[in-house]
């Protein structure tokens, strides 16, 4: 066992004392299960979802009074209401929910998922969880092609307008999104794991090609960056589909001044 991975699974251990000793349950989610330690690397965090009995909320969200290594702790931040991440020495992050089952109650899991802990809700708190993942109907390819056009639309018009903070989130960060959903449900790869959390999620290990090819596109400015997901969008996706959004994507390539390419 190496330092990191004797490391990772030490913290994991010192949760579970945690949750032994004073709340109802611990749910390791994603890299920090046991499954997933094949995948692990030094830039693997723990994800995690600490749960309280009825009635100990204030308890379980105090969380500086039971988190591991107090003293190494450099950063404990809120993230919502029951949502938290903490930052150690070392630069380890923690990712976490602290609540009781019932306050999780809408939650979703995507991936591995390890309860070391439990009272007797977590259990099928995640069975629900994961069931919902299952029971989501897969992204509509249309809808999300078409909301890439809307985002490249509006982020453009807001650039132009001096906007360019808020150009950057239309286009680097939403229209992305629902490139990568677009993308998986039209062109579906073996093996993927839908994560319907974030779809931009190992984009680049179910896409490699196309993967590069928006690193590269999203390494321009703005305008320029959303020109380039506009392009790939059609390259991609529009050659013989016919439920592609074609006569939108002439009317936003129009309105923008962007010859066809």
């Amino acid at each position: 066992m190496d330092g990191v991975t004797g490391e990772f699974e030490r913290r994991s251990e010192a949760l579970a004392h945690v949750a032994r000793e004073r709340f109802a349950g611990l749910v390791l989610l994603g890299s920090a299960a046991p499954a997933a330690a094949a995948r692990r690397d030094e830039w693997s965090d723990h994800d995690f979802f600490m749960l309280a009995a009825p009635g100990s909320e204030a308890a379980v969200r105090d969380v500086r009074s039971w988190l591991p290594d107090p003293e190494r702790l450099v950063l404990v931040a809120r993230e919502g209401d029951i949502g938290f991440a903490a930052v150690y020495d070392d630069g380890h992050v923690f990712e976490f929910a602290a609540a009781t089952a019932e306050e999780l109650g809408g939650a979703i899991a995507t991936g591995d998922v390890d309860i070391p802990v439990d009272d007797g809700s977590a259990a099928p708190l995640m069975a629900a969880a994961q069931a919902r993942v299952a029971e989501a109907p897969a992204p509509d390819p249309v809808n999300e092609a078409s909301l890439v056009l809307v985002k490249l639309l509006i982020g453009v018009g807001r650039a132009r307008r001096g906007e360019h903070l808020v150009a950057g989130q239309f286009v680097h960060a939403w229209a992305v999104n629902h490139f990568a959903r677009a993308v998986r449900g039209r062109l579906p790869v073996d093996g993927s794991v839908r994560d319907a959390i974030d779809p931009v999620r190992r984009f680049e290990r179910d896409y490699p090609s196309l993967g590069a090819d928006l690193r590269t596109v999203l390494a321009a400015p703005v305008e320029e960056a959303a020109r380039g997901l506009y392009d790939l969008l059609r390259s991609t996706l529009e050659p013989g589909w016919e439920g592609f959004p074609t006569r939108a994507a002439d009317v936003v390539a129009a309105r923008l001044g962007w010859a066809r390419s």
